[in-house]
């Protein structure tokens, strides 16, 4: 088939770690298909200076600027989404022939993606990721807009039960609604030396523990709770550290109150690192910390157990789902003191790591491919049937 993916999680040449998930599923779904990534491009991170490229093998890949009124109109974001796509790409799409749509998002870009999907008389997926239900469904402008466009969708793929539970709430019809996990490269993710792993990231060997942080520093993902349940472990636990890996608004923050804290000697804030230099801080780590505030299946919690290291993270989305407790501890969102109790005994346990990344082997690539797929081909199929009947 020739399918046509919308989104805005996918990486572009101002912010070429972005969406490294999609990435990966994407490049595995277009060694079945013709896949054709069209990803939309914040105009303010467009007038920024470009800090890579992309070149994804078996891709086509381009983007389009998205233009909005900033700081109010939220609730016009999808329709300026789509004035946006079509003015710049409108004549390609027209001509292009594609069976399908598959959005990644659902707000705006699942929004868009239905009426465009529309107007070329071909079916769309929406594949919904966490906050795109958790917090923007919860507005009241965008909510009817995000259900329409799941009720019109031909298939929802959710990332977790969690998450797709969300959708048949706000309407979706539950036969077409799918729960998929994302995969691991287990290639890539797998068990290693500790002490080896901390050498070639010049990480203090003898760290007793080294906690880990992978994500966008933003206060949603709970960044600043972990800070504060850190200085309260760190008390008692002279040899501990914390590594941030990422960037995002919040690193400031993160660095100022680290030094008030008189931790700045002892929390690390490593930068953004690029996706095939995640396995060793993985292996590095006695711990990974995640206390978002809400998700649908982080990526990072599933590479960690595949390279056999616990996680902590608050009980939110589908987390609870592919955590289980020989591979990890949850606690209850915002409670700062359970998620110190938390990070020391996880510490001072002794966890069975061939367990934990044996359990993270089960979530496949070529399983989450396979039913992609199968998604795609039949909403093409039950179009062209319906198509036949009109």
């Amino acid at each position: 088939m020739k399918l046509l993916v919308l989104t805005n999680l996918f990486p572009t040449p101002w912010d070429p770690l972005r969406g490294m998930f999609n990435r990966q599923q994407f490049e595995r779904l277009g060694r079945r298909h013709e896949l054709h990534v069209l990803t939309a491009v914040d105009f303010r991170d467009r007038l920024r200076k470009r800090r890579g490229s992309v070149e994804v093998p078996g891709l086509r890949t381009d983007h389009f600027v998205f233009v909005y009124p900033p700081r109010f109109g939220r609730a016009l974001h999808a329709a300026c989404w789509l004035l946006s796509l079509l003015l710049q790409r409108g004549w390609r799409l027209r001509t292009a022939g594609y069976d399908g749509i598959l959005a990644s998002w659902a707000y705006p870009d699942a929004v868009a993606a239905g009426w465009l999907a529309r107007l070329l008389g071909i079916p769309y997926v929406v594949k919904v990721h966490g906050s795109d239900l958790n917090v923007q469904a919860t507005h009241a402008l965008r909510r009817p807009q995000i259900a329409a466009s799941l009720r019109g969708a031909a298939a929802v793929v959710a990332v977790s039960r969690a998450l797709a539970g969300k959708a048949v709430a706000l309407g979706a019809d539950p036969a077409r609604v799918h729960a998929i996990y994302n995969g691991v490269d287990a290639a890539r993710f797998a068990p290693g030396d500790k002490a080896d792993a901390r050498k070639r990231l010049g990480l203090d060997i003898a760290a007793d523990p080294l906690l880990l942080y992978v994500g966008n520093l933003k206060e949603s993902k709970g960044c600043l709770d972990l800070l504060e349940a850190f200085a309260t472990m760190a008390a008692s636990c002279p040899q501990a550290q914390l590594v941030y890996v990422g960037e995002g608004t919040c690193r400031a923050a993160l660095a100022a109150r680290a030094q008030t804290l008189g931790l700045a000697a002892r929390v690390h804030l490593a930068g953004a690192m690029p996706h095939a230099a995640l396995p060793d801080w993985f292996r590095a780590a006695d711990l990974l910390c995640l206390p978002s505030h809400n998700e649908g299946v982080p990526n990072v919690v599933l590479e960690a157990m595949a390279c056999g290291t616990p996680v902590v993270a608050t009980r939110v989305g589908g987390i609870p789902e592919v955590v289980p407790a020989h591979a990890g501890r949850l606690v209850e969102l915002g409670d700062r003191a359970a998620l110190a109790d938390a990070l020391a005994q996880a510490a001072a346990q002794a966890w069975d790591h061939a367990a934990i990344a044996e359990h993270a082997r089960g979530f496949s690539w070529d399983s989450n491919i396979d039913q992609l797929d199968a998604i795609m081909r039949q909403a093409a199929r039950n179009e062209a049937v319906a198509e036949v009947l009109r």
